[in-house]
């Protein structure tokens, strides 16, 4: 495995050697990046132009340039990066790290969500191949892939921002509206859950009648500006989580399994009082520690009771701690929502990645990054919701053509079984790929959402030094997307060996 992964960085190497000097040519050949000043009219126009192209270098050779370039970016191996100066003679390696926080924050976030969806969407509809709930997804995943993304972040400024910030200044839910809505929910939740005609009849009718009494109820209690959880509900919460995760893994009868989960449920609903006040005033590392310990007490616990299943009890119950942690904080967010509305009363923004001298405390500055990169988000996701879903599913249904597969039916396994512990984690091989270029190709597209949103991230300084062209930025941004694809590419290769041990290198 080592001599393979140094000879792929080799390889890497060359390929990113090739692409930076023709990405160098093609951008200082793009223009004159003298030109705005040509035109000008004031009286030190010499020397600003002198000292443009003393940042820039103009006075020499566009090899020498390229060399220097190199040269810098050779010192990031000691730790110490000189990637140039951009048109106005800042530091180019400082506009990166600022850059790079708010892009990877955006598309990391983007890559995780559209993974977990697109992967579940995938197998679900490759379960239920050819029925009404295959083709509805597959034709919205199209539709959403097919998008604009400019005219997909104009709606989404539109319909979730302006118009959800108005409505949050007087929410109603008509009673109408409310059962229009649940006649909808009902409809999709019938057809994920499938099953006989009176079983999707009956999940329907209930759906129907509760979500507009659950929404009702919801403005009643003005639950949109202050929204309530309450320890009860993320009891409730992680007790169906655990049980549903231990029937999907083991069954509910595989009590090696079901003990750790329970057990974990118990340990989140008695570290809710004793870390309330902690929480209360919280900070970033306690938020980081916490979800260390929320993973690996669970997995201690889960891996000591197991028994037999312990690497199936510990993945179930580090899922359960994890989520019950994530619950925790949400009731926090929630008991800061009123007073984030009072400090910025349009809390979905459509601009900028943060708000200018908010104020308040630790939550409120937490909120206002959350809200201001919801839509941005969205949009990225978006963009790889339909790969992701497309590959899984098409991998799930190779895969159960398997005839390890027909043996493991033929044993009376439960479909279940077959399902999660055969087939899914064999399908998941080909998705390593998807999800390597994937992460380097939302970094690219992230040059459209960012100007769309104001974003001031990688995105903008690719678009803004590409159009003054000012190759330092532009440079910057290809070392961090291309760097990215090879990394993640090699990674991909290591998961194929975890994925299946069939696999060596």
């Amino acid at each position: 495995m080592l001599k393979f992964i140094l000879k792929r960085l080799g390889s890497a190497v060359g390929v990113l050697f090739g692409a930076s000097l023709l990405l160098y040519v093609l951008v200082i050949n793009a223009g004159d990046p003298l030109a705005d000043l040509r035109e000008s009219n004031a009286e030190n126009r010499e020397y600003l132009m002198q000292q443009r192209s003393d940042y820039l270098n103009l006075d020499q050779p566009w090899y020498l340039r390229y060399i220097s370039w190199l040269g810098g970016v050779g010192k990031c191996v000691v730790g110490s990066c000189d990637l140039g100066r951009n048109i106005n003679g800042v530091e180019v390696s400082g506009l990166l790290a600022n850059a790079a926080s708010s892009t990877l924050r955006l598309v990391l976030l983007a890559t995780f969500i559209a993974a977990i969806l697109g992967i579940a969407i995938g197998v679900i509809t490759a379960v239920r191949q050819y029925s009404g709930l295959d083709y509805i997804i597959t034709f919205l995943t199209f539709l959403f892939f097919s998008l604009p993304v400019f005219w997909a972040a104009v709606l989404l400024k539109e319909y979730m921002a302006i118009g959800y910030n108005n409505w949050l200044e007087n929410p109603e839910i008509s009673l109408g509206r409310s059962i229009l809505i649940g006649v909808v929910v009902g409809l999709i939740l019938q057809m994920l859950l499938a099953g006989s005609l009176k079983r999707r009849g009956v999940t329907f009718l209930i759906t129907a009648i509760f979500v507009p009494l659950l929404l009702q109820y919801s403005v009643w209690l003005n639950f949109y500006r202050y929204p309530q959880m309450g320890p009860a509900i993320i009891v409730i919460l992680t007790l169906l989580l655990a049980l549903s995760a231990t029937a999907m893994t083991g069954g509910l009868k595989e009590k090696k399994i079901l003990y750790p989960a329970l057990v974990t449920v118990a340990l989140v609903a008695a570290l809710y009082y004793a870390t309330f006040w902690l929480l209360k005033d919280a900070n970033t590392w306690i938020l980081i520690i916490g979800a260390i310990l929320a993973v690996a007490v669970p997995g201690v616990i889960g891996k000591f009771m197991g028994g037999r299943l312990s690497k199936t009890a510990a993945g179930v119950s580090m899922l359960v701690g994890f989520v019950g942690a994530t619950l925790t904080v949400v009731d926090h967010i929630f008991r800061a929502w009123p007073g984030f509305l009072e400090l910025k009363g349009r809390p979905i923004g459509t601009i900028g990645s943060s708000t200018a001298n908010l104020g308040g405390g630790y939550w409120d500055s937490f909120l206002d990054n959350a809200t201001q990169l919801l839509l941005p988000t969205i949009v990225l996701a978006i963009i790889s919701l339909a790969s992701y879903s497309r590959y899984t599913r098409s991998s799930m249904l190779e895969v159960q053509q398997q005839d390890y597969i027909r043996t493991a039916r033929s044993k009376g396994l439960s479909e279940r079984t077959v399902i999660f512990r055969h087939a899914f984690r064999n399908a998941l091989i080909p998705i390593a790929t998807i999800a390597a270029f994937d992460f380097a190709g939302l970094i690219g597209g992230a040059v459209v959402t960012e100007t769309v949103f104001g974003w001031k991230g990688m995105g903008d300084m690719f678009s803004t030094g590409l159009h003054a062209v000012d190759p330092a930025p532009v440079m910057a941004f290809f070392l961090v997307t291309g760097t990215a694809a090879v990394l993640f590419n090699l990674l991909a290769d290591i998961v194929y060996a975890l994925l299946d041990p069939r696999i060596r290198v």
